[in-house]
């Protein structure tokens, strides 16, 4: 009973008593009250001086708890960043702690991009989503970054000690942030990131609130650190790891290769036809397998393709002949070349279930083995003396005029390449003026094999031996179908028909003679045999066919002449004699100037509606001087006495 009076009696030891006890603040003011009633002034003086003492104790108790509650709060965050975190993770942790320990509205953790800007993380506390759509420029965080220590603002948006920015200050005031603390998420020599405290009231920290704070910046930045570093770690394990299972499956791919070479060599060692290996490859691809011959023709095919394109497949085979690789066309199916030594034996389409990737395309190249094998197998030698084969045409044109048992024996070559050496034949000389040479030539190969002729290579021209009789039109028909290959034009020289395997050598000298005639007239990337070229082609022809050149230039007048008993030659020779003047060569074959006139016009009808263009006028008048000329010859001969 008497320590509850004394309690409430004003005087110091009852404001010691009080402080002892930890009461409330206010129990103070109230023993004040009643000192006013019972307590003479100088007692009242020393309660005061007794009280404010007692106000000094207890804020420094309540500061001392703050601060150990504090402590407390680090070591236990200390404790949970011991644990294993991913980085977001780790810095949610974070945000979350120092938001508890310094009893602030909202936390985060800045990092600086590449743009220089930062990007907010982890954002405890916040009440829109803003913070994480945009990038901040670096203000109050590249400022705490440069310097290394604590910035803080009791009232940011009117404090100009910092940097503002629009875009900050929108989000702090969309926010509401009044009180902001920035500390720098410092380790070692370098800066990581900024950590933010924010209050929604104005608010002055304690510089025991903002050492929390650094010290939390200080671990936090430390098992950041820590967690980047596992993070490699645990990113190169896992890359290894991906490394290892991507090795093995290798390896294992590759022994399953391995096998599939065996079983497809046992096959064809064992007599197996083609029909048989094609569906032991398509079993091997998990897939559809087709052998085609240089012309595309299907040989053998496990299955058919409705929706693959042929022409487009015909010329991936060439780029895949000319690289000696297969080739995708389209986005699943693998065109092959199958090739024996310098041979084209045709190429292979395959389209796997599934794409093929890594060793799985070490497959094509054994497929496409085992076909070539099996073909130089199957035709021996006709294999590699085949309608396309270099050697044997190049023989060909090195054969002298004249019999021979040499001619003999390529004849007898020719007969077993199903060729017929006696059937008309023409020859062209193929220049390429831009694109792939390696491409022409497969395209070439696979032309003359369709057409059953020969091709090769001399002086860096393709040549082609082709069978047919119109030198011009097979010229053209080659430059058009090629350049469309290529892409760039191509100049052909063309000579022919002949017949027997001794015309060919002087047929690929006037195709060749064709071909630099062409390039001196400046018609590159045009077509041309020696009847197309007019008086040039007449004096590049060995034989110099001056018939020849006298009907292709003036043969339907003549004949028109002799079955109408008419004079168009002799009117067309006056015409040019008399400068093109139809008028003055009315004067010199004394008819009237309307009769030359509808001779012209029949002239005309007979031969084309360009014959007075300068390049055919001059070919005309050449051939009607040599006509002429042949004439008076065989009348002095007619007329000459005989011995």
């Amino acid at each position: 009973m008497t320590d509850a009076v004394d309690t409430d009696r004003p005087d110091p030891l009852t404001v010691l008593r009080l402080l002892a006890e930890e009461v409330p603040s206010h129990r103070f003011e109230e023993l004040l009250l009643r000192a006013d009633q019972t307590c003479s002034a100088h007692e009242r003086d020393r309660l005061e001086q007794a009280v404010r003492l007692a106000h000094v104790i207890h804020a420094s108790q309540h500061r001392r708890r703050q601060r150990e509650d504090g402590l407390a709060e680090l070591v236990d965050t200390a404790r949970d960043m011991t644990h294993p975190h991913d980085l977001g993770e780790l810095m949610r942790v974070i945000s979350r702690r120092v938001k508890r320990i310094i009893k602030a509205d909202m936390a985060c953790i800045g990092l600086p991009e590449d743009d220089g800007t930062l990007r907010l993380h982890a954002v405890d506390g916040a009440t829109t989503g803003l913070w994480a759509e945009v990038r901040l420029a670096m203000g109050s965080g590249q400022q705490a970054m440069t310097t290394g220590a604590p910035l803080w603002t009791a009232d940011y948006l009117n404090d100009d000690r910092f940097e503002h920015s629009p875009q900050a200050d929108e989000l702090v005031r969309a926010e509401g942030i009044r009180s902001l603390l920035a500390v720098p998420l410092v380790h070692g020599d370098g800066t990581l990131g900024v950590l933010f405290c924010a209050s929604r009231t104005v608010r002055h920290l304690t510089p025991d609130e903002i050492g929390l704070a650094c010290s939390l910046a200080a671990l936090g930045a430390l098992a950041l650190k820590r967690a980047e570093r596992l993070q490699d770690a645990s990113d190169e394990v896992s890359e290894l790891e991906s490394d290892g299972f991507r090795t093995r499956t290798a390896l294992a791919r590759l022994q399953q290769l391995a096998d599939v070479r065996s079983h497809l060599m046992g096959l064809l060692l064992s007599g197996a036809d083609l029909d048989i290996l094609a569906q032991a490859a398509a079993d091997a691809l998990d897939g559809t397998v087709q052998l085609r011959n240089p012309a595309g023709l299907i040989i053998t095919a496990t299955a058919h393709l409705p929706d693959l394109d042929d022409n487009a497949v015909t010329e991936v085979s060439w780029d895949a002949q000319a690289q000696r690789t297969p080739m995708m066309q389209g986005e699943d199916t693998w065109v092959a070349p199958v090739v024996a030594g310098a041979e084209n034996l045709g190429f292979a389409v395959l389209r796997p279930a599934t794409p093929l990737i890594g060793e799985d395309e070490r497959l094509l190249y054994l497929i496409t083995q085992i076909f070539a094998l099996q073909l130089l197998l199957q035709h021996g030698t006709a294999a590699a003396e085949g309608p396309v084969h270099d050697e044997l045409f190049d023989e060909l044109i090195a054969l002298p005029s004249g019999g021979s048992r040499r001619a003999h024996r390529v004849e007898q070559r020719l007969s077993r390449a199903g060729l017929d050496p006696a059937a008309p034949h023409v020859l062209l000389a193929v220049r390429i003026e831009g694109g792939s040479h390696g491409r022409a030539m497969m395209w070439a190969s696979s032309y003359a094999h369709r057409q059953g002729g020969l091709k090769t290579a001399r002086d860096g021209n393709i040549v082609l031996l082709l069978p047919g009789t119109d030198a011009s039109d097979t010229a053209r028909s080659v430059a058009d179908e090629l350049s469309a290959v290529l892409g760039h034009p191509v100049t052909v020289g063309a000579s022919g028909p002949g017949r027997g395997p001794t015309e060919a050598g002087r047929l690929h000298q006037e195709a060749v003679r064709c071909l630099e005639a062409l390039t001196t007239l400046d018609a590159i990337g045009s077509a041309a045999a020696p009847d197309d070229l007019g008086f040039v082609g007449l004096l590049l022809s060995e034989g110099h066919d001056v018939g020849g050149f006298i009907e292709n230039s003036i043969g339907p007048l003549l004949a028109y002449d002799r079955e109408n008993d008419t004079d168009l030659v002799k009117t067309l020779e006056a015409y040019f004699a008399t400068g093109a003047s139809p008028s003055k060569a009315a004067d010199t074959l004394h008819i009237h100037a309307n009769t030359v006139s509808r001779r012209l016009e029949r002239v005309t009808a007979l031969l084309d509606p360009q014959w007075q263009q300068p390049g055919r006028a001059l070919d005309i008048q050449l051939a009607l001087r040599i006509h002429r000329m042949r004439a008076l010859l065989r009348a002095d001969t007619a007329g000459a006495p005989h011995a």
